[in-house]
């Protein structure tokens, strides 16, 4: 994807997008001093390049039957690219795993999950954690209040 500079117009169509991404063209243009047109040519190539990543609906998991957040630390036995790169295939096939970072520390990822109840969870440890020969252990953090959540960037 092509690297472009981002000026003044597109940190504000940005700012607007990531509070509603689903803003009429027309109200961005007005807010940020700029026709429709220019908005969505400005859109377009900032999805082009990947700034914009995705377009989509951020929905509450409690409300479709998933309130429990599970924060989940693994670390492995081996760091060769090839089972790394298995265990972040695996991870990220896994419907329940929302978020996953490969990360430094004594950790090697963290997992954030979303789940009915406990007992899915479990099912999960069994397939993601115990069926695994190259999980060291990992450690599980529930969540008791959803604070803050968020993937707005600041700009």
């Amino acid at each position: 994807m092509p690297e472009i500079a981002l000026d003044s117009f597109d940190l504000a169509i940005l700012k607007i997008l990531q509070k509603d991404n689903a803003t009429p063209q027309r109200t961005i243009g007005e807010a940020v001093n700029l026709s429709a047109p220019a908005v969505q040519r400005r859109i377009r190539r900032m999805e082009e390049a990947g700034v914009i990543a995705a377009n989509c609906a951020i929905v509450d998991p409690a409300k479709v039957g998933r309130p429990i957040t599970i924060f989940v630390e693994v670390e492995v036995i081996s760091e060769t690219a090839e089972l790394i790169d298995a265990a972040k295939a695996e991870f990220s096939a896994a419907p329940e795993v929302q978020q996953c970072y490969y990360v430094t520390g004594e950790a090697d990822f963290i997992l954030v999950i979303v789940v009915a109840t406990m007992a899915d969870y479990e099912a999960l440890t069994r397939r993601l954690f115990f069926g695994n020969n190259n999980v060291k252990k990992f450690r599980t953090f529930v969540a008791m209040d959803r604070v803050k959540v968020g993937l707005t960037v600041p700009l």
